[in-house]
């Protein structure tokens, strides 16, 4: 079987449970760091006639990262193109599930989807609860809003993004008004805008931020196994 993935997480998924099958991944797929596979361009502008000349079975997409029009031109193509949608950690599990079982035709689940599960089955939510603001962009300043992957793990942890009932996903939100939120800290992902300590924290003065791993945060794959450990320390 030949599969093209147009999404990082599940370009690791893939990779790491079928060694061999993928042909073609995006340039932002790093991971696994020694991926040997033909890049066939970003999520948002893949080559579609790169794609074609690698004569996948399946191409593998998110109807978040992936623009529609890109999917619909594989598909008047003739490629058959999964589309996965995650909102949450249970959507995320059946979602690499189906991915994997049933259109890469694995016959069981892997063995690190079941210790994801696992792990996050023995989470218990620390307390205090905390609110947080949780920057994704900026420049503009954009947050999580309503029904996010993200923001669902982090509710897991104990932590409450103060946008959770925004009606969008990802809202526009002035940097003022994120200041005086009243939120405890700040959460800042180094994807899909790198903060780092230097580039971030110095906009919410006196409010704790707490820099976290964006593949462990947003990345439905096989760092879900360690995303509790690897999110609560970086939350402490």
């Amino acid at each position: 079987m030949r599969v093209v993935s147009l999404v990082p997480s599940l370009t690791e998924a893939v990779a790491v449970s079928a060694p061999g099958l993928l042909v073609g991944a995006t340039d932002w797929c790093g991971h696994p760091a020694d991926l040997d596979v033909v890049r066939i361009g970003g999520t948002k502008n893949p080559d579609v006639e790169a794609i074609l000349r690698l004569r996948p079975d399946l191409v593998v997409a998110n109807e978040e990262e992936n623009r529609e029009p890109d999917l619909a031109a594989l598909r008047q193509a003739g490629l058959t193109v999964m589309v996965t949608v995650v909102r949450d950690l249970p959507g995320a599990l059946a979602e690499l599930e189906r991915v994997l079982v049933d259109g890469c035709g694995l016959g069981a689940r892997p063995a690190w989807l079941d210790a994801a599960r696992e792990a996050w089955d023995a989470v218990r939510p620390e307390a205090p609860r905390r609110k947080a603001v949780v920057p994704v962009w900026r420049r503009p300043w954009m947050v999580l809003g309503r029904d996010t992957f993200a923001g669902d793990l982090l509710a897991r942890l104990g932590v409450d993004h103060l946008h959770a009932g925004h009606p969008e996903r990802y809202p526009r939100v002035p940097l003022d008004e994120l200041r005086a939120s009243g939120a405890d800290l700040v959460v800042l992902p180094d994807e899909p805008y790198r903060f780092t300590a230097d580039d971030g924290p110095e906009a919410f003065p006196g409010l704790p931020a707490a820099l976290v791993s964006g593949r462990h945060l947003t990345w439905y794959g096989p760092s879900l196994a360690e995303a509790p450990r690897v999110l609560r320390a970086a939350l402490r």
